[in-house]
């Protein structure tokens, strides 16, 4: 008998149909002799719902209290599908993160998990019950209500699958599995039958959506072996392992995209040692992540250099800066968007020569000017300005021989949490 944690996000549960259909897909694992976690997002627009009544009440809510407004979603849905197996004729018991054992940091809106006491889960399964657990939440130390932030469902579910040692975590979407790029954006993008912790981390963290990266670090750290599979078909979806065999003669596993990408340049700056550490400390004092930096050459003892910030945090972030104008001395500081960061991904990449220079010319003959630059050893990324985003990405897959004939199936709206 295998102990399976079963993940299914906000469109898989959309309505009382799909609900019923993700019932009947729960049982069904049931019957093949496993013992069953499952892990439910808010349905359908739920959050984004309570975030627009939150918004009408104030434009700067408190963030404990969007922490408590929003967690309500997910005890909808845990409710609801614990209903839909007692009425398909099985025993199902539903808990919130907190009666779960998931226990975060004090921090609102993107609270880390602490530690996990899966006590109730445990005893609940020796009972013979299926259990429902609430994604996306957990409770602090002090007793207060807390959220995960994006992505939070997938880490509910990885870190859960970890702390009870389950044989498998199942994440449950709207595509087939993992693929070599968008298949909404590329239609003869292919499904990857496995891909390693490491490429799934690289993509997840360079926008592709299947999977949070928080999610892959809990997977890759604990030795989880996940599934990413359809909620909607009964394919075999993909298998995210430590690692995965490498197809012959394909250096390049994937191509992701992030649109939620601004560019900050700092002109004008003294060459004096310590400029740069002042200004990147600023801006993690304010809790500003930074992305790919580059510094240009250093004339008449002054230097240039740009760096990226999500678009999110890109007003914020010029305002940091622009307040240490004085302490620093540089000329200028200035902001751009309209930007998107194009990047590809893959293990073969370190011992394939030319792979970089193939992604600078395809993107060169779109007339498109490459801004930004930054590798690793199993990637490359460009920030390019976005108007040409989705030919850049359909001319790459190309490129990389990536195109396939099926066309992907892709069963509703893309889960968010």
């Amino acid at each position: 008998m295998s102990l399976i944690v079963m993940k299914f996000g906000g469109s898989s549960v959309g309505d009382a149909e799909r609900m019923k259909r993700v019932a009947g897909r729960i049982l069904e694992r049931k019957r093949e002799g496993n013992r069953c976690v499952v892990v439910v997002s808010a349905m359908g627009d739920t959050t984004d719902d309570l975030i627009d009544q939150a918004n009408l009440i104030s434009a700067n809510p408190p963030a404990r209290e969007m922490d408590m407004l929003l967690t309500t979603g997910e005890q909808i849905s845990v409710a609801l599908l614990s209903m839909a197996i007692h009425a398909q004729g099985s025993q199902a018991v539903s808990f919130t993160g907190w009666q779960a054992g998931m226990r975060t940091d004090s921090v609102h809106g993107k609270a880390r998990i602490m530690d996990i006491r899966p006590e109730r889960i445990l005893k609940s399964l020796d009972d013979d019950q299926i259990v429902i657990v609430a994604g996306f939440q957990g409770m602090s130390e002090a007793g207060e209500i807390t959220t995960l932030g994006r992505g939070g469902s997938d880490t509910t579910a990885v870190a859960l699958a970890a702390a009870i040692r389950a044989d498998l975590c199942e994440i449950y979407t709207d595509v087939n599995g993992v693929y070599s790029t968008d298949p909404r954006v590329v239609k003869v993008a292919r499904k990857l039958n496995e891909i390693s912790y490491d490429e799934m981390l690289e993509l997840a963290n360079l926008g592709a959506a299947v999977l949070h990266p928080r999610a892959v670090e809990y997977a890759k750290h604990y030795q989880v072996p996940l599934v990413v599979r359809s909620s909607f078909t009964h394919n075999e979806g993909t298998l995210v392992k430590e690692e995965a065999e490498m197809e012959q003669g394909v250096a390049v596993r994937g191509i992701a995209f992030d649109k939620n990408v601004a560019r900050i340049s700092i002109l004008g700056v003294p060459d004096v040692p310590g400029q740069l550490a002042k200004v990147f400390t600023s801006l993690a004092e304010h809790s500003i992540d930074v992305d790919i930096i580059v510094q240009s050459g250093v004339m008449n003892g002054q230097a240039d250099f740009s760096f990226t910030v999500s678009l999110s945090d890109g007003d914020r972030a010029l305002h940091t800066i622009r307040g240490i104008q004085s302490a620093i001395g540089f000329r200028e500081a200035t902001f751009e968007d309209n930007l998107v960061k194009v990047s590809i991904v893959g293990a073969g990449m370190v011992s394939t020569p030319g792979v970089a220079a193939k992604m600078f010319e395809v993107i060169s003959r779109r007339g498109v000017s490459i801004k930004l630059v930054s590798t690793s050893e199993i990637k490359t990324s460009c920030v390019v300005e976005n108007h040409l985003l989705h030919e850049i990405v359909a001319d790459l897959h190309t490129a990389y021989g990536l195109d396939t004939n099926e066309q992907a199936f892709v069963g509703g709206p893309a889960d968010r949490r």
